[in-house]
């Protein structure tokens, strides 16, 4: 099992976008604009507690749980990642079509973590539109037997090179060796 919870450092900058509110509303004694980023800090530091106090996302090798809700491996029809990554958030449609985000305030190797093992462990799913097997590279016969890869082809030798070894193949197929000499000059 592993758990993800989430940042703590998110009430810490609640509770000083709170003070930061605090000192504007003070200022707006004299000057009423300041009332406008009172309010930007006050609803910037709810967004900011409303993360700190997720709940805790757990994976499990049967089922993912966030929160009290427990879902099923096999429940998941597809994730589809937005744009965000930290804080991660993911949309989760279910085997019934219906939907559920995930939503993990947390740090940038944490969100990672998570994304590799929501996808990873979500083998029926769409990740992003793109059949689990395919995303992860896997191929498959339709036989049902695993095919192998080919190997990648890495190029050692300069085009030229290569047209010159080829060059001289061809010779010592036909030729039988590569040695410059006649068969006269050995006499």
């Amino acid at each position: 099992m592993t758990r993800y919870l989430p940042a703590k450092h998110y009430l810490w900058l609640g509770a000083a976008a709170v003070l930061f509110a605090g000192a504007c509303a003070w200022f707006a004694g004299s000057v009423s604009l300041a009332y406008i980023p009172a309010a930007l800090f006050l609803v910037t530091a709810g967004f900011l507690v409303a993360m700190a106090l997720r709940p805790a996302i757990e994976i499990h090798e049967g089922y993912l749980s966030v929160g009290k809700r427990i879902i099923p491996w096999m429940d998941i029809r597809r994730l589809d990642r937005t744009g965000w990554i930290s804080p991660l958030i993911v949309r989760v449609t279910l085997f019934d079509d219906s939907r559920l985000v995930v939503v993990y305030p947390g740090d940038l190797d944490s969100c990672n973590s998570l994304l590799r093992h929501l996808r990873r462990l979500s083998r029926d799913a769409l990740i992003d539109g793109i059949p689990y097997r395919q995303y992860w590279g896997e191929l498959l016969s339709a036989s049902g037997d695993r095919k192998q890869a080919p190997a990648p082809r890495y190029r050692i030798l300069r085009p030229e090179d290569e047209a010159e070894v080829e060059r001289l193949y061809q010779r010592l197929k036909t030729v039988g060796n590569l040695d410059q000499k006649n068969s006269t000059d050995e006499k």
